[in-house]
């Protein structure tokens, strides 16, 4: 595992190593909270915790460049927590395992943590240079940003000094981001008195899992299977067909991740069982065929009997909450007509949790549009509430609008030709930003994202693209360096 910290640039590398040494999963970041505290004591920077949680370091300009622009480099410390079915692994207490492999850097059994572990890694190998020049630099390390970008939503006004900020999210190396989709959460919830089950009724517990799952934003166009949504096909026919009743149902984990594996206990006559089993080979068969290109892995369908619980969902509630779930939009909406090839709106059916007289789904909308984003968690109400359930949102974020004009943009494409002797390429992403959010408190800030390759993030197969990490690192230096007066 350690082999990772001689991968070049050292600096980088060695501190990413560490990074995954401290358990940073969103939501318990108290050790990474004091880790990088401690950093930046050892380093001779000053650092502070603000009241969002975030992590502030503050490092002056290097003697003759105290009139430069201030550079504020910003990455976030939490990571997703997804592990595979096998994996023993405690996330709140155990280090991640990284490991070479070829020419990618990957984790054993887990997310990675490149997201955002690079651009933090970089964020530390600036605060502890001694060699860089640069005009005054701010560091913010936000918390909680895969939940809801609680640390940015919070962040406090006037904490922030610079003029430019860097994001160091972006997850493809060459393309600078200058814009982002917004995003809402939408959870839909049903309290239900149970019914009891027939004793004599059989249990079979249906499981999709062997998914690619992946980010409901930067892989939401890819049209990857979602667990819940081939679960309600199985479901809604077991029900329809084989007088089966659903007792609960568990898929999903993150609301900003495709569901990967999903779950579902059904009853129904014991003579019934034989022809359950023959569906679920049907259904597997089938989608195995029509994600062939998509899910070349191959999906894993398969049903298995488990003691009869005690209770299930009335019939009725059952009847309206697996419609709702079939209803219910999932991937993309719409294109941005103006680039087609770039997502504008999006549903992610990311949760379900149905059990003990209360069920709840959770969806993540995203758009780059206001309108749009409003549309979609009014379409999700519709649908929702006409299965009787309770629809509430929260975690709503902008989009971020583009500004093609950036002098920050137009200095660091004119660094990545001088480098590497190519035009970099200006994207706007899907994925949400936290500059939407910082830019709503810092209005007068200039903002980019850049980052070095990851693929598949918020998956058990995310992994960094090593060969990107130096020249996104000789980058970084060189427009430090060339930052203009102010």
């Amino acid at each position: 595992m350690s082999e990772i910290k001689n991968l070049k640039p050292e600096c980088i590398w060695r501190n990413f190593y560490s990074l995954t040494q401290v358990p940073r999963p969103s939501g318990h970041l108290e050790k990474i909270q004091q880790f990088l505290l401690d950093f930046a004591k050892q380093a001779g920077v000053e650092a502070f915790k603000d009241p969002a949680g975030n992590i502030v370091m503050r490092k002056p300009a290097t003697p003759g460049m105290e009139n430069r622009k201030g550079i504020i480099l910003q990455a976030h410390m939490d990571m997703v927590p997804q592990k595979t079915p096998e994996s023993q692994h405690n996330f709140e207490t155990d280090p991640i395992q990284p490991w070479i492999d070829g020419e990618w850097v990957k984790a054993t059994g887990t997310t990675l943590g490149a997201d955002n572990g690079l651009g933090v890694a970089a964020i530390m190998a600036v605060m502890e240079a001694k060699d860089l020049k640069h005009g005054p630099v701010d560091a913010l390390i936000t918390a909680d940003e895969e939940t809801g970008m609680f640390g940015a939503n919070d962040l406090p006004e006037g904490e922030l000094q610079g003029d430019i900020l860097l994001n160091l999210d972006s997850e493809t190396w060459g393309k600078f981001v200058i814009g982002s989709a917004g995003g809402i959460d939408v959870t839909a919830t049903l309290e239900y008195k149970e019914a009891d089950t027939d004793p004599e009724d059989a249990a079979v517990r249906l499981t999709v899992k062997g998914l690619r799952g992946g980010h409901s934003g930067l892989e939401i166009n890819e049209g990857r299977g979602n667990a819940n949504k081939m679960m309600v096909q199985m479901v809604r026919e077991a029900i329809a067909e084989l007088d089966a009743r659903l007792a609960s149902w568990h898929g999903g984990n993150m609301r900003n991740a495709i569901p990967f594996k999903a779950e579902a206990v059904v009853t129904l006559p014991k003579e019934n069982v034989a022809a359950l089993e023959e569906l679920v080979s049907d259904w597997k068969e089938t989608f195995n065929d029509e994600f062939k290109l998509i899910e070349p892995q191959g999906i894993e369908v398969f049903c298995e009997p488990v003691d009869t619980p005690a209770t299930e969902l009335p019939e009725e509630i059952q009847d309206n909450i697996v419609n709702a779930i079939f209803a219910c939009h999932d991937g993309v909406v719409r294109f941005i007509p103006a680039y087609p090839e770039v997502v504008e709106t999006s549903s992610n059916l990311a949760i379900i949790d149905i059990e003990g007289g209360r069920a709840a789904l959770k969806i993540l909308a995203r758009s780059s549009r206001e309108d749009m984003k409003e549309y979609v968690v009014g379409m999700l109400e519709s649908c929702f509430s006409m299965a009787g359930m309770k629809v509430e949102t929260g975690g709503s974020y902008g989009g971020w609008d583009p500004n093609p004009d950036s002098e920050a943009l137009h200095l660091l494409l004119g660094e990545y030709k001088e480098l590497f002797g190519q035009d970099g390429i200006i994207q706007v992403d899907h994925a949400g930003l936290e500059c939407s959010v910082i830019l709503g408190k810092y209005p007068h800030l200039d903002v980019v994202s850049l980052g070095p390759t990851m693929k598949s993030p918020h998956t058990t197969t995310e992994r960094a693209l090593i060969k990107t990490v130096e020249p996104f690192w000789q980058l970084l230096k060189k427009t430090l360096e060339d930052v203009p007066v102010k």
